[in-house]
């Protein structure tokens, strides 16, 4: 187990401590926690990086320098007072702190952005997809299309707390939807996220995901999820009046069940009729193609 691993797992489970007893806990892996401290569990690869960064580069990094600040603060508010100064100094300038007070930030940006550009180079650089799912934001809910599993689509709305006291069902307060996104674990996802009205964002904090959904546009993110559970997310971008009542719901479980439930989903659901598309045609016009049309169906519930 990497070192990377070991620093995120021991944060994580000082925040699920007090979820550990929970029947839910054991089931739901990406979800806030009470009194939870620090992120939540990383489950791919960009997660394990942005944990990396997150817990080993900038806390420590942030930590120095408030404890620097405040003890400098402390022997400037002693050392220099007008009790202990009754003439003030009229020293200007100090040729050595001015370099080490510019030249110490400047290194210190070095050692952020060096991992942090090969972070953001392997969120851009989606390798060979297994499979490819769309999500479309909408004020204010998200809909679904799988191309690669029959062209279904879907709406997933949010579950209200009179609905989930209707069906007797126990929910997740403003993270659990009606429909769920179900992928299979140990493959190359990649999504592709617009929007049909404002600005979104499709955000799962355990993948290391956070990416606008903008209209007429179409922005493409990846992640192989290492772990079956449940995986919750929220719209991160001001989207409008009920942004805060837009959350994700992520199925991850085996190929097999998978499969399954992509047989009674391309029953379930409305299939979406992509337009045709020449062979020489670029593949992101295709995809925008197909995402506009997605965008402009709605499906029944």
């Amino acid at each position: 187990m990497s070192l990377k691993r070991v620093l995120a797992q021991a944060v994580a489970t000082v925040g699920a401590f007090s979820w550990a007893g929970s029947a839910l806990a054991q089931e739901v892996i990406g979800a806030p926690k009470p009194e939870q401290i620090g992120l939540q569990p990383p489950v791919t690869a960009l997660a394990d990086e942005l944990d990396f960064i997150h817990n080993v580069i900038l806390t420590p990094i942030i930590f120095v320098i408030v404890a620097l600040v405040m003890v400098l603060l402390l022997y400037v508010m002693f050392r220099f007072n007008a009790k202990r100064n009754p003439v003030p100094s009229k020293v200007t300038h100090n040729s050595l702190l001015e370099v080490a007070w510019t030249g110490i930030p400047v290194l210190i940006l070095v050692i952020i952005a060096i991992p942090s550009f090969r972070l953001l180079y392997n969120q851009l650089e989606i390798p060979k997809p297994d499979m490819t799912i769309k999500a479309v934001g909408h004020q204010w809910y998200w809909s679904y299309v799988y191309p690669d599993n029959g062209n279904f689509t879907f709406d997933a709305r949010m579950v209200t707390a009179e609905a989930a006291v209707a069906k007797e069902k126990n929910v997740v307060r403003l993270l659990d939807t009606d429909e769920e996104v179900v992928l299979p674990v140990g493959k190359n996802i990649r999504i592709q996220i617009t929007s049909d009205d404002v600005i979104h964002s499709w955000t799962i904090p355990s993948f290391g995901v956070k990416h606008d959904a903008v209209p007429g546009r179409v922005n493409e993110s990846w992640f192989n999820i290492e772990k079956p559970g449940i995986y919750y997310g929220q719209c991160s971008e001001l989207c409008g009046i009920q942004h805060a009542y837009m959350p994700i719901k992520v199925r991850a479980v085996s190929q097999e069940e998978f499969d399954a439930w992509v047989k009674e989903a391309q029953g379930k659901f409305d299939k979406v009729e992509a337009p045709a598309a020449s062979n020489n045609a670029p593949a992101s016009s295709t995809a925008s193609s197909q995402l506009a049309s997605a965008s402009q169906v709605q499906p029944a519930n």
